[in-house]
């Protein structure tokens, strides 16, 4: 509320309360005796484009709910969300099949689902009622930050999504499709991020209309990007990069002295245990996590090494923090790197091998496998 973009942040918090009282996500009550609210915060995050100018000023109330109790507060937490191995072969499947691929997103996701259990909560910052301070928020429906309520929002979005003659995916439950006379159409779910794919424009609009008629939808119109992976169509199909996502990665570790290098790995260095001190092991926890997020979406070719640099998590090395700088150089000397799917060949190709007990001091040896489709990689690994 002191920055200097006080009024951005104040029309995205008059945003996010609006959505909450016009879904009457709760309603104001005396404590009953015996229970305990939990509170709340606002959290704020900008939204980038992929170019790194800022989309929108976000704001979002979240309910504390790391101080929910199991079985008194909330049972069930888990939910699906799609495999980006899903993901990756849609859009082979529609550089093959020349599919049109759009994008939605479902405003305020996790404020559509009625809650089962009796959840309270202290009145928001900023928004506590004169003449009611006392009284506590008795939630009606899910809240961001609540255990359960992913679980609710996929039971919600699937219940309702089936009624309209979509179909479950047999391996992947957040795949849906369904087949009319016209056309095809496949709608892949990702919390709240939504692809949409068909044969014909017609099988694009009536999902969006449906989609628009149940939930609070934003039409983000042909796929731009999805989970922070930038996606371009050209004349041979479609090519997904991480570029915007590795820039910010080296400049998280610039501190680093990242210089480029054309490969991600020196295979005359052997890197061994440490059996010295820890060369600040957090950072490096966090630099594998940036990085494996990388090699899981569209880096196949940095999968070996990551896997490698993993074993080192519990007590790293300066030999290892080195072999971090290299990987994050040869990132960013080829940022650009795409996946490129095109129409041909529309058949599903695997290869795999594996080393020879090759890892130093434990005799285990390494696998590694890729299958390409249209092209493509869609999946592959790189496991000792």
């Amino acid at each position: 509320m002191a920055s200097r973009d006080v009024a951005f942040w104040k029309e995205a918090i008059n945003d996010e309360m609006d959505s909450i009282m016009s879904n009457q996500t709760w309603e104001l009550v005396d404590l009953p005796p015996g229970s305990k609210p939990i509170g709340c915060k606002w959290v704020f995050r900008r939204k980038y484009h992929t170019d790194g100018m800022i989309q929108t000023f976000k704001a979002r109330l979240v309910a504390k709910g790391f101080k929910q109790r199991e079985g008194i507060d909330y049972f069930d937490t888990y939910a699906p969300v799609a495999r980006t191995t899903s993901i990756r072969i849609l859009f082979a499947l529609a550089s093959i099949h020349n599919l049109f691929v759009h994008q939605m997103d479902v405003k305020t996701t996790f404020l559509n689902e009625d809650l089962n259990e009796e959840v309270y909560m202290e009145q928001p910052e900023g928004f506590v009622l004169l003449g009611n301070e006392n009284k506590v928020c008795k939630l009606v429906k899910s809240l961001y930050g609540l255990k359960q309520t992913p679980k609710q929002w996929h039971k919600k979005f699937d219940h309702a999504i089936l009624s309209d003659g979509f179909r479950h995916n047999n391996v992947d439950k957040c795949l849906y499709s369904k087949t009319c006379d016209d056309y095809m159409v496949i709608v892949c779910l990702y919390v709240d991020d939504m692809l949409i794919l068909s044969d014909d424009m017609k099988g694009i609009i009536e999902t969006k209309m449906f989609l628009s008629s149940t939930f609070k939808m934003k039409d983000l119109g042909e796929v731009d990007t999805i989970l922070g992976i930038k996606v371009k169509r050209n004349s041979g199909g479609y090519a997904l990069n991480h570029t915007h996502y590795i820039e910010k990665v080296v400049s998280k570790f610039s501190h680093l002295k990242i210089k480029d290098a054309n490969t991600s790995f020196d295979s005359s260095i052997k890197l061994e245990k440490n059996d010295g001190r820890s060369v600040a092991q957090l950072e490096y926890a966090s630099a594998i996590g940036s990085l494996m997020y990388a090699a899981q979406c569209t880096r196949a070719d940095i999968s070996f090494v990551v896997s490698k640099l993993s074993g080192f998590i519990s007590n790293p090395s300066v030999e290892h923090w080195k072999a971090i700088g290299r990987v994050l150089g040869y990132l960013k000397n080829t940022k650009e790197l795409s996946l490129q799917y095109s129409k041909f060949p529309a058949i599903l190709e695997g290869y795999s091998d594996a080393s020879w007990i090759s890892s130093v001091g434990d005799n285990l040896s390494t696998t590694g496998w890729v299958f390409t489709l249209g092209g493509g990689a869609i999946s592959w690994g790189s496991k000792k």
